[in-house]
C-alpha cells in the first residue's frame, strides 16, 4: 500500500464522538455536530495540513458542514456517523434510480437521516450545487479532479484531493485522508482495522484463492472483442486482489510499469501476454452472454483463464458490480459474495 502523505500540524489526536449530522442552520441549531466539533477544537488537532497531488490543503478548524464530490467519498463520513450536507449522485449500480447505492441508503436509515443534497455529476462537477450547500470542507480523496476542478472547488472550501494518481487512491488511503480532514483520524484508523479484520475472516474460508493471480477487465463491447481493456496495478480494483490473498500477474505489473493510467487496452492479436493470469473478473451482463462471447472468440478464448472458464464477470451495472471497487461501506455489503465467486473461478485452475 502506498503511504498517504498526511501532515497533522497539531497535538496528539483524540477520539471523537460520531455524529448523525454535520452542520448548523442560521437558527443556531447545530444538528448534533456541535459537541464533536468542540472536542476536535479542544484537542488541538487543528489546523490540519494535507498534501496531495494537486497541492496542499489546510483545514483551519473542525468542519461542521462536510460535502463530498466524485465516487464514494461520502462513505467515509457516513461510516463514521457524519451525514454530508451534499454528495455525488450515484450514476452506476443504482438499481432503483434514486441516486443512492443500497449500502448508502442502509447507512442513512441507521443514522435516521434524510438524504443529503445529491450533486449530479453526469456532465462534470456541479460547482454551483456544491457551493449552495455552504461546506466547510470538500472531500475528494478518491477522485479524478482536474487542476481546474480543484481550483474552482477551492474557492468554495478547502478540498482534499487524491494523493498521487487520479482514480487510484486505495480504500485505506481514502479513509485516512478524508477522516483526517474531518478531525476523525483515530476513528478512521479503527474503521480500517475493522474492515481488515472482516476481510481476513472472510478470506480464511477460501484457501483456494491464496497465491492465485487475478486480472480485472474493463467494460467490454460484446460486438467488438478485437481489444480487451483491463485495469492496471494502479487501480483500486486490482489492488483489492492483494487484500484477498491474490496476486497481480507479472503481465499486468509489466504493462502498468510504464504508465500512471488506471486502465489500458490490449489487442486480441497479442492476447498471449495474459497467459500468466489464473483468474479473470470484470463487468459482464446478468444473462452471462458476454462471457460466452469471449469463450467463443477464436483469439480471446486463447487466454487460459477464459478458455478453461476460470472467469467471473460481475452481473451488469448492478450494485454487486459497483462494489468490486472497494469502498468503506460497500466492502462489507459485497465481500462474501465476491470472494465466493472468485474462489469458484479459482477452483477451475488446473
Amino acid at each position: 500500500m502506498r503511504a498517504t502523505r498526511v501532515l497533522v500540524t497539531a497535538a496528539t489526536l483524540m477520539g471523537l464522538t460520531a455524529v448523525t449530522a454535520c452542520g448548523s442552520d442560521d437558527s443556531g441549531d447545530d444538528s448534533g455536530g456541535g459537541s464533536a466539533n468542540a472536542a476536535a477544537e479542544e484537542s488541538g488537532q487543528f489546523p490540519v495540513t494535507i498534501e496531495h497531488a494537486l497541492g496542499t490543503t489546510v483545514v483551519e478548524s473542525a468542519p461542521e458542514r462536510v460535502a463530498t464530490v466524485n465516487w464514494a467519498n461520502d462513505e467515509v463520513p457516513l461510516a463514521l456517523g457524519v451525514v454530508p450536507v451534499g454528495m455525488a449522485k450515484a450514476n452506476f449500480g443504482d438499481d432503483d434510480g434514486d441516486g443512492i447505492l443500497p449500502w448508502t441508503k442502509e447507512r442513512l436509515d441507521e443514522l435516521d437521516a434524510e438524504t443529503p443534497v445529491l450533486f449530479d455529476e453526469t456532465d462534470g462537477i456541479d460547482f454551483e450545487a456544491v457551493a449552495d450547500t455552504s461546506p466547510d470542507v470538500i472531500l475528494a480523496a478518491y477522485s479524478g479532479l482536474t487542476e481546474d476542478d480543484y481550483a474552482t472547488l477551492s474557492e468554495i472550501a478547502p478540498v482534499v484531493a487524491y494523493p498521487e494518481t487520479a482514480w487510484g487512491t486505495a480504500w485505506r488511503d481514502t479513509i485516512t485522508l478524508n477522516s483526517t480532514a474531518m478531525g476523525m483520524a483515530e476513528e478512521g484508523e479503527q474503521l480500517i482495522a475493522d474492515l481488515e479484520r472482516q476481510i481476513e475472516e472472510t478470506v480464511a474460508d477460501y484457501p483456494e484463492l491464496e497465491g492465485r493471480s487475478a486480472m480485472f477487465m474493463t467494460h467490454v463491447d460484446p460486438g467488438d472483442v478485437s481489444e480487451i481493456g483491463f485495469y492496471t496495478a494502479h487501480d483500486t480494483r486490482s489492488q483489492f486482489f492483494e487484500d484477498l490473498g491474490l496476486t497481480v500477474p507479472g503481465s499486468i505489473a509489466e504493462l502498468s510499469a510504464g504508465t500512471d493510467q488506471f486502465a489500458l487496452r490490449q489487442s486480441a492479436e497479442r492476447i498471449d501476454v495474459f497467459d500468466d493470469v489464473d483468474i479473470i473478473t470484470g463487468y459482464g451482463d446478468e444473462e452471462g452472454e458476454l462471457l460466452q462471447t469471449l469463450m467463443d472468440d477464436p483469439l480471446v478464448s486463447k487466454i487460459p483463464a477464459i478458455g478453461r472458464g476460470s472467469a467471473y464477470l460481475l452481473p451488469g451495472s448492478t450494485p454487486l458490480a459497483t462494489a468490486a471497487n472497494p469502498t468503506p461501506l460497500s466492502l462489507s455489503w459485497v465481500l462474501e459474495d465476491y470472494v465466493k465467486a472468485l474462489a469458484e473461478a479459482a477452483g477451475k485452475v488446473e
